[in-house]
């Protein structure tokens, strides 16, 4: 394998881990709805982390911004906003399915289309198509898909064992067509990220001309990408703290410690999650013209590390051995499809 394909999968890998680690912080956070810590959470991941990291490691991206087409800009910005729109209806696919099921359908549906989508419209499939890369790389989607669907009918084991005890006392809440339809559309918009990242490229380029390392020319995309996403987040939010009268959480909280606590976990979340994007764009960087294959192995990586959590948290505490061995396979089969994706784009 090419060593700089090599060191873009390990620095993808870290960012993967971030990723499947952002929501540990939340479960300290005492008294607070929803809305309000995800408010908080969001106005670091989105936009305190993204401007900081531009001026620190891409301090040219104002004067990128000044040049870059107009059409572009928006274009990334609009896809950040609809990016939003996913990363609220995990939630529900979350609530409808349950964890496992609903990490396992919504970031495999994200994986298969944002890394398939966006090289079918600018051409580059097909280029790749033309050799065994473009094979690869469709078997190595196919796999994960294989992969993600053995885990999640273990979730789907695990939940509707769940539910069927729930139901019992009248508590259950899960619905699989409605968690299916919330989880098309995370597969949908939430891969508008992957799409974001690859019509940003000439503004990435530009900020090459402008003297950014190469392993952060992406970080002027990321401010305008997750600037929409800011945007869709904090009408939700907003419209919940209206809805739920929870805008006296922000001030307000069992004592001042707790109340400093919750920011500072809230910060810490939006942190971890942000953190993966400066570590996939410093991996996207390392993988050559097929760059879309950087979304295959951060989405199938991150369900590896958010179900390793999991089992770390004992969520499958109880399981049956048999469980638990499909458990395994299950996360072998998506690390050996993001392997393959990953070689897919150096062949």
């Amino acid at each position: 394998m090419n060593q700089h394909i090599f060191i873009g999968l390990i620095l993808i890998a870290l960012g993967a881990f971030s990723a499947g680690s952002f929501a540990i912080p939340f479960g300290k956070i005492m008294d607070w709805k929803w809305e309000s810590y995800w408010m908080i959470f969001s106005l670091g991941a989105y936009i305190i982390f993204p401007l900081t990291a531009c001026l620190i490691f891409s301090p040219e991206f104002i004067n990128v911004y000044k040049v870059v087409p107009a059409k572009i800009f928006w274009l990334v910005f609009f896809l950040g906003a609809v990016y939003g729109i996913g990363n609220l209806s995990f939630g529900l696919s979350l609530r409808y399915l349950g964890i496992s099921l609903g990490y396992a359908l919504s970031l495999g549906l994200m994986l298969a289309i944002g890394t398939l989508i966006p090289p079918i419209l600018d051409g580059r499939l097909k280029i790749m198509m033309d050799n065994s890369g473009g094979n690869l790389l469709i078997i190595g989607v196919l796999i994960a898909i294989v992969g993600i669907g053995l885990m999640g009918w273990v979730g789907y084991l695990k939940d509707r064992k769940k539910f069927d005890t729930e139901k019992k006392v009248g508590l259950g809440e899960f619905n699989f067509l409605k968690g299916a339809i919330a989880a098309v559309l995370v597969g949908i918009t939430g891969s508008a990220m992957s799409l974001g990242f690859e019509q940003g490229i000439p503004m990435a380029e530009i900020g090459q001309q402008y003297g950014i390392n190469p392993l952060f020319i992406t970080m002027p995309v990321m401010l305008v990408l997750l600037s929409g996403t800011f945007i869709t987040t904090i009408v939700w939010c907003i419209y919940l703290g209206i809805k739920n009268k929870s805008f006296r959480n922000y001030i307000k909280a069992a004592s001042s410690n707790s109340l400093f606590i919750n920011y500072l976990f809230a910060l810490l979340a939006g942190l971890l999650w942000f953190s993966q994007f400066i570590l996939y764009g410093m991996g996207k960087s390392k993988m050559g013209p097929f760059t879309f294959t950087s979304w295959g192995i951060l989405m199938g990586l991150t369900i590896v590390f958010a179900t390793l959590w999991g089992l770390y948290r004992k969520e499958w505490k109880g399981a049956p051995l048999k469980i638990c061995a499909l458990i395994v396979i299950s996360l072998l089969i998506i690390i050996c499809s993001s392997y393959i994706i990953g070689i897919s784009g150096s062949i």
